[in-house]
């Protein structure tokens, strides 16, 4: 027992202590402060803040830009449409001032002949009562027969 009285007052126990101690409360310390500190400082968080609102302030104008884009592209499609499609008509206007052109097509579409000349008209016997069995002429008035007439040769024009 003397001997442990000894080393409990001795010099270098007594600093052995103290070191041990010290270290407890150094990594107590430090074990504390790591974690009440945050990783997230009040700087990040002010530039987290700002990122998101400039985000949001600029999520809708982008959005109108672009669409808006997207509309302009469509409408200068349309636009070239167009273009073309009064070239074409201009183009079915000059040949139709052709009296040539004209009277082909008038031979053609109505079938018309010069005088002393003979038309023929070729029927498929076949097609003639296919068409009339799909379309039911028959059981229809006579308008309903011409109107139908009109309709198509104006979609076979376009």
């Amino acid at each position: 027992m003397a001997v442990k009285d000894r080393d409990r007052f001795s010099t270098a126990t007594r600093i052995k202590l103290l070191g041990e101690q010290t270290a407890a409360r150094v990594y107590r310390s430090q074990t504390k402060r790591q974690a009440r500190r945050s990783r997230l400082t009040g700087r990040a968080a002010l530039l987290a803040l700002v990122l998101c609102s400039l985000v949001v302030a600029l999520a809708y104008p982008i959005r109108q830009y672009v669409s808006q884009r997207a509309e302009i592209g469509d409408l200068q499609r349309q636009q070239e449409q167009a273009r073309q499609r009064v070239e074409q008509l201009r183009d079915l206007k000059a040949r139709w001032q052709d009296d040539a052109y004209a009277e082909q097509q008038i031979r053609q579409r109505l079938h018309y002949v010069m005088p002393g000349e003979t038309g023929f008209v070729v029927v498929d016997p076949g097609s003639a009562q296919q068409s009339r069995a799909e379309r039911g002429a028959a059981d229809r008035p006579w308008y309903s027969n011409v109107w139908d007439g009109v309709d198509k040769s104006d979609a076979s024009d376009q």
